[in-house]
């Protein structure tokens, strides 16, 4: 039965489904927001005093005034029951790494018998969730339910199907930060008042420093009735057994591929819905590994891309279902091939130009880019341990340091040409910096082919932090996290190094210096500082992971007890410093966290155990019997010298299944034992511990087991799709 099941949802995956995509006949530029309350619908359907205070905070950051807001609710709902809209949510981002909303109607008395559509903006600006229902690592208990969500204008008011999305911040009500907004908000205003304050030394007219972030996310695509048939694909979103296959990513013929036609449409489906929610679409391609694809925006403001990137992920888990797959977000669902990253592409700039951008055309444009390099820097070596815990997830953890993922030791890459120069600038004298260098060319011996512009930097994949030219890439944050995790720990860390680097100048100016040359004092000294921080070899290598730990830096591999760098004492300061998280904050955002850690595990664990022993021991067991059936019926047909011969082969694998089972049942009782014995400790941290140590290792060597039973017993039986079937779309 098991095996007729099995070949059946085989089939019914290799079958093509028609799909009909959805396809505008306008080009992108003319439908690009069309379900976004943007400013072009905001001039229409606001009055004009209305539309140019909201520009003023969209633009400015002015405060919101509380007046107006009647008068943009009902804007919004006008222009939303145009569109057939006839619901609203407050759309947030608990610490549960979705989102959450609650869609109420347009619906209220009329007084006479009848109803009205009604939108009012105490509605807009504020409501309230049972916050004793999301995390909340003890900020709010059972008993104290209530919690705000409260409207964020800078981020646009958003239509899908039939309600009206309004993006907003989470908090209890005591006021601590319930989600991830709020505090990346903080930290967003902390990065721009320091760098502000650092860039008037070079440019006194700047205004304004904005945090953008260029996300490119990872995923996988797996045909849905296969998907079905994986207990384990559905209940954790990776596969906990499962043998190679004889050809998956080895050939190299998949990245960048031709992209199968059934993926295409599926990715023109999710380009179209996200151009019309204003998300700016740029790049698709396929990924390494089989099955394995990626989608890329322009870059935006960070608060703005992480909202897109949220919604984009619930926009392609949603549009593969209609085309016949599950979009795999998990980072390591497949052993054995690439895992999935969400590279953050990070940068500053000025509302005159970028900071990180290079080359300048004098001496104080280059000691700009120099300076916010160094003190970028300062901030990744300050605080290593904290952004590999802000990265660090029980599922990322299989991700990291295989297969062309960074290792989970945070250091910086930064090319030769921007090595030379800090080199150089350390050296120097004051009046002696020298100028970064652009792009080079490369002539080819082929007449008809245009030289090459060569960049100045090189890429690194082995490097969780490097420098890409006039931004950072951050290649450590994994495919189903919430970027703001990795960006609000990034942005409070170059805050804080930038107000010091600034008090510091200041301090020798005061004394008689001169600005030039106290900046570049400063620098020199930073330079020497960050050092252990920069490393443009191989991530990979036994002696790197040696080098690093003499360097200093975090080279902890235990998820519970990197953890522990969100408590430390320089971490509580940075993050109370910038107003951006307290103490208390902090402790309950761990409480979360390594909670979190233990579910994952116990339900990895639960399902694992299930599959073992009610899906692989009764096929395994029904196999043997088969092959004892088959030496006790060759025994009684051949004499004792033909039946040594012929039985051989099947006495040997007889015996190979039963080790292989007796290691299975004996270790599923440990495991379960182990789990028992975790689920009795109080404390959430040596809870998550005790599952890390105790309860983890044991996915991996029961899995090794099963993984050779798959090899041997009779494929007709074996009950769950494999790996060849799994990972290749057709």
């Amino acid at each position: 039965m098991a095996s007729k099941l099995r070949f059946k949802v085989v089939d019914d995956a290799f079958k093509k489904r028609p799909v009909e995509v959805k396809t505008p006949v306008e080009r992108p530029s003319e439908y690009f927001g069309k379900f976004v309350f943007d400013k072009q619908k905001m001039f229409k359907y606001l009055p004009a005093k209305v539309y140019a205070k909201m520009c003023d905070v969209i633009d400015n950051g002015a405060p919101f005034d509380r007046k107006i807001a009647d008068a943009v609710a009902e804007g919004m709902k006008r222009w939303a029951i145009d569109l057939g809209v006839t619901h609203y949510t407050h759309w947030f981002q608990p610490l549960t790494e979705g989102t959450a909303e609650k869609h109420d109607g347009f619906v209220e008395h009329d007084g006479k018998g009848g109803m009205v559509e009604e939108f009012e903006g105490k509605i807009l600006v504020q409501q309230e969730p049972d916050a004793s229902s999301f995390p909340s690592g003890g900020i709010r208990s059972t008993f104290e339910a209530r919690g705000y969500s409260a409207w964020d204008p800078t981020s646009p008011v958003f239509i899908i199907g039939d309600t009206l999305m309004i993006p907003t911040i989470f908090i209890s009500y005591t006021g601590e930060a319930l989600d991830y907004k709020a505090p990346l908000k903080k930290s967003l205003y902390a990065v721009d008042k320091a760098a502000t304050a650092v860039s008037q030394y070079f440019y006194p007219d700047v205004k304004k420093v904005i945090t953008n972030l260029g996300w490119e996310q990872e995923y996988f695509l797996v045909d849905e009735s296969l998907y079905t048939a994986r207990p384990d694909l559905v209940m954790t979103g990776r596969t906990l057994m499962g043998h190679d296959s004889a050809k998956n990513q080895q050939m190299d013929d998949h990245y960048f591929g031709s992209i199968p036609e059934r993926v295409e449409n599926f990715m023109r489906d999710i380009e179209i819905h996200a151009l019309e929610l204003g998300i700016p679409c740029k790049t698709r391609h396929n990924e390494v590994a089989p099955n394995q694809f990626e989608l890329a925006p322009i870059y935006e403001e960070c608060n703005l891309a992480v909202d897109h990137n949220m919604l984009m992920m619930s926009i392609m888990k949603r549009v593969a279902r209609k085309h016949g797959f599950r979009c795999i977000l998990h980072e390591k669902p497949f052993k054995g091939v690439n895992g999935s990253g969400k590279h953050n592409n990070w940068s500053l700039c000025t509302d005159t130009g970028v900071l990180l951008h290079a080359p300048g055309k004098t001496q104080m444009e280059n000691l700009r880019f120099v300076t916010f390099i160094v003190e970028t820097l300062k901030a990744v070596y300050d605080h290593n341990g904290l952004l590999k815990a802000a990265i660090s997830s029980a599922t990322n953890a299989h991700r990291l340091g295989a297969n062309e993922a960074p290792p989970a030791i945070i250091s910086s890459f930064l090319g030769r040409t921007v090595s030379d120069l800090l080199e150089h600038v350390e050296k120097s004298s004051d009046d002696d910096i020298l100028a970064v260098a652009g792009k080079t060319t490369m002539q080819l011996d082929i007449p008809s082919i245009p030289e090459i512009l060569i960049d100045n930097t090189d890429r690194n994949r082995t490097s969780p932090f490097a420098f890409t030219g006039n931004r950072f890439e951050f290649r450590a944050v994994g495919s189903e996290a919430n970027c703001a995790s990795a960006m609000l720990a990034l942005n409070t860390a170059v805050a804080e190094a930038l107000t010091n680097f600034k008090e510091r100048v200041d301090v020798l100016i005061e004394k008689g210096e001169a600005k030039e040359s106290a900046i570049l004092k400063v620098v020199r000294d930073d330079i020497k500082y960050i050092k252990p921080i920069h490393f443009d070899g191989n991530g990979y290598s036994e002696e790197w992971k040696e080098e690093a730990a003499k360097r200093g830096l975090d080279c902890e591999t235990s998820c519970p007890l990197i953890y522990d760098r969100y408590l430390d004492e320089n971490t509580i300061k940075m993050f109370e410093s910038q107003k951006v998280m307290t103490k208390f904050e902090l402790q309950a955002r761990n409480e979360i966290k390594w909670e979190t850690y233990t579910k994952k595990i116990q339900i990895e664990a639960r399902i694992f155990g299930d599959l073992c022993m009610n899906h692989i021991i009764p096929v395994v067991t029904k196999y043997q019997s088969t092959l004892i059936d088959n030496v006790h019926k060759i025994k009684e047909i051949f004499p004792e010298e033909k039946y040594q011969k012929i039985s051989a082969n099947n006495l040997h694998l007889i015996e190979q299944i039963s080790e292989h089972e007796s290691f299975i049942v004996e270790n599923v009782e440990k495991m379960v034992e182990a789990r028992k014995k975790a689920n009795r400790i109080e404390s959430e941290r040596e809870k998550a511990i005790a599952y890390h140590d105790n309860v983890a290792p044991y996915l991996e060597k029961i899995r090794y087991h099963v993984d050779k039973l798959e090899e041997v017993v009779d494929d007709e039986l074996w009950p769950l799709p494999k790996y060849r079937e799994l990972l290749f779309i057709r």
